[in-house]
């Protein structure tokens, strides 16, 4: 499983890095057959001033690609409700291939 990292118009502190790929390393359990995860975290409104933060999950599985994206005040937020998004399009995406 390919893992990447996106960060746009921001720097992750290290501690947000590893916080994602824990999370990201339980994928396999739901789905064995991930070929590339990519997360892209980017700062909303920052016109505005209300700087929301967005996170987006991108997954490819064979002929499938499953995508993702939720904003919320913290990063950490965001990416635990993107992540459930994600998990129940694999539990349905793994159901498909059994039935």
């Amino acid at each position: 499983m390919n893992v990447n990292i996106q960060t746009v118009h921001f720097d992750a502190d290290s501690r947000l890095v590893s916080y994602i790929q824990k999370k990201l390393d339980k994928l396999p359990q739901f789905h064995d057959r991930i070929t590339k995860v990519e997360v892209f975290l980017k700062l909303d409104n920052i016109v505005h001033n209300i700087k929301d933060k967005v996170a987006e999950i991108r997954v490819q599985i064979p002929k499938h690609e499953l995508f993702v994206k939720h904003s919320s005040k913290s990063f950490e937020e965001s990416f635990d409700a993107a992540m459930d998004a994600l998990i129940t399009q694999l539990k349905k995406q793994k159901e498909k291939l059994a039935a």
